[in-house]
């Protein structure tokens, strides 16, 4: 079964950062960075700082597993991390040499039921799965930073 990892990046403005995708002909949507997890990846946590690191040259804490999604053959593991520092302009991952991509923007969603509202999460289930962790407050204790 393949392998993807998924991270919620809480910055210190308590916002998430998502991956805004704009393609021809499709209605904008937003996922959170992430990827496929290879071969040579030491774990799935080792996977998911790589793919932090290609897709907005951040570095994260991860603070936990928030959800597993399993569909279509595909496990994608969600953790909950946080970060201080990335420079989207440092992107390194190879699916922003490809034209047939279409465009990413990395943008800083408001952590909160409505600014979840604001965008299409996909997949959608992972948006679900967020907004019980606000509701519940598994999200706060996870990843409060400290001032």
């Amino acid at each position: 079964m393949k392998q993807r990892v998924r991270a919620v990046l809480i910055t210190p403005k308590n916002t998430m950062l998502a991956m805004r995708r704009i393609r021809p002909g499709i209605p904008d949507y937003w996922v959170l960075p992430g990827g496929g997890v290879e071969a040579d990846d030491e774990s799935l946590e080792a996977a998911l700082l790589r793919e932090v690191w290609e897709e907005i040259a951040g570095r994260a804490e991860i603070t936990g597993l928030l959800y597993t999604v399993e569909s279509n053959g595909e496990q994608q593991f969600v953790y909950l991390a946080r970060i201080m520092e990335w420079n989207f302009d440092e992107r390194s991952g190879p699916e922003f040499s490809r034209d047939d991509r279409g465009e990413y923007w990395l943008e800083e969603i408001q952590l909160s039921a409505e600014g979840l509202d604001a965008i299409d999460l996909k997949p959608e289930v992972i948006a679900v799965e967020l907004r019980k962790a606000l509701n519940d407050g598994r999200l706060a204790a996870s990843v409060s930073i400290e001032s």
